[in-house]
């Protein structure tokens, strides 16, 4: 599943249709495509992995979901993955084996956009409050919870918990106030990291423990197991992350 700055790197590439109008609406999605034609495309907003594509009175909104992907000016895929194509003047707009749902763009103004770790109105002072709120809940579901950290997902949630040295199965309301901060703040510090590797295609070879077997601090092996409420893979170190409960 595509995480936060991956999808702020398909908005930066989308840049060139703003102010755009649509000329043609395909694809197979569910929705009313004959609404589309002759619509401006006026913004391309993100709150974590989700796009919304603002035309209005309408707003698009993708999810590409586990397996979903895009493409700018070349249909890449196979006709029955393609979603939505959306032709401009000046190019074309493919998402493939996605969620795509036309809403009002009166849903933009129900979204938190404060929980967004990538956008500049995180607010990491709402994102305590809310962990506060919720003190027997796993770290590990935490960091995946969309209303507190949108954008991070289980790369970012492995690679974070073995930078602060906590264990996943630690529970929120057990972590001392300075462990409590870390989270938070590494939950944005690292998706910034992603999304830097993730430009200069070196992603993978910055991972500490994600998909890893041997603990690069102590040498140990590293723990593989289905955590949480979540049940997402999680890697880490029992030497190197403490337990908190």
């Amino acid at each position: 599943m595509p995480e936060g700055p991956s999808i702020l790197i398909l908005k930066e590439k989308t840049e060139k249709f703003m102010g755009m109008k649509i000329i043609s609406a395909s694809g197979n999605a569910k929705i009313e495509m004959d609404k589309l034609p002759g619509l401006i495309f006026e913004e391309y907003k993100i709150f974590g992995k989700q796009s919304y594509l603002v035309v209005e009175p309408f707003t698009i909104r993708i999810h590409l979901l586990m397996f979903g992907s895009y493409s700018v000016d070349e249909n890449s895929k196979p006709e029955r993955q393609l979603r939505l194509h959306l032709k401009f003047e000046n190019g074309d707009l493919y998402f493939y084996s996605c969620s795509v749902k036309l809403l009002d763009s009166a849903v933009l103004k129900e979204i938190d956009w404060n929980a967004d770790v990538l956008s500049d109105d995180w607010k990491a002072l709402k994102a305590r409050k809310k962990l506060k709120a919720q003190p027997e809940t796993l770290v590990c579901d935490a960091l995946l919870d969309q209303n507190i950290f949108s954008g991070v997902g289980n790369i970012i949630k492995n690679e974070v918990l073995f930078r602060i040295g906590v264990h996943p199965e630690s529970l929120v309301g057990k972590l001392p106030p300075k462990k409590l901060s870390a989270l938070i703040f590494e939950a944005r510090n690292y998706s910034f990291d992603f999304l830097r590797w993730k430009k200069e295609y070196v992603l993978k070879k910055n991972w500490l423990v994600h998909t890893k077997k041997i603990c690069p601090k102590c040498g140990e092996p590293l723990s593989k197991n289905h955590l949480g409420i979540t049940n997402r893979r999680s890697f880490y170190c029992e030497k190197d992350q403490k337990l908190y409960v």
